[in-house]
């Protein structure tokens, strides 16, 4: 049985929240969609699983989420590198306009950061979830979202003021 469509609309006005989320996992536009694709169709296929009462925008960043992890985890059992994607986000924000310098700043700041602070900074401040919604969707506590979110923040400001070690090192993702 296919999925009504109500869940199937709610699903594409969705589309772009869940494409912005991606991009910011990723940095590459391709492999984000890559992620889009993957995330609507587990979505599709277990479509039954999804509360009604629950935000829809939530249950597909948390699939995101996860998704994105096992594809970390599966990269490295594979011994497989992540490719350069820094070159392809800073094109893309150039084409955007405005303060380009400033973008390909912010995008590099955020590439820095750690998976943990990239995706709590992001659900928080771009995505503009609560700091419980953005625990729900990273399963964590709301406590541990706080941090991650004010770390970042602290790390994007020494990075972006120039106060930060040349040599600060991003943590391994996972």
């Amino acid at each position: 049985m296919t999925a009504p469509p109500a869940f199937r609309q709610q699903l594409l006005a969705a589309i772009p929240r869940l494409r912005r989320y991606a991009r910011s996992l990723v940095f590459d536009v391709h492999a984000a969609d890559d992620l889009v694709q993957n995330v609507l169709e587990r979505a599709l296929g277990h479509w039954r699983q999804f509360d009604p009462r629950r935000d829809i925008v939530l249950w597909l960043l948390s699939i995101a989420h996860n998704a994105h992890l096992d594809a970390l985890r599966r990269d490295r059992r594979l011994d497989v590198l992540p490719p350069e994607r820094l070159t392809e986000a800073q094109d893309a924000m150039q084409s955007l306009g405005g303060d380009a310098g400033l973008r390909l700043d912010l995008v590099a700041a955020l590439e820095r950061l750690t998976l943990d602070q990239r995706s709590a900074l992001v659900l928080v401040l771009v995505e503009q979830l609560s700091y419980a919604e953005a625990a729900e969707v990273l399963q964590v506590p709301a406590g541990t979202v706080m941090s991650r979110v004010s770390r970042a923040r602290v790390a994007m400001r020494e990075w972006l003021d120039g106060s930060a070690s040349v040599q600060a090192a991003r943590k391994p993702d996972l």
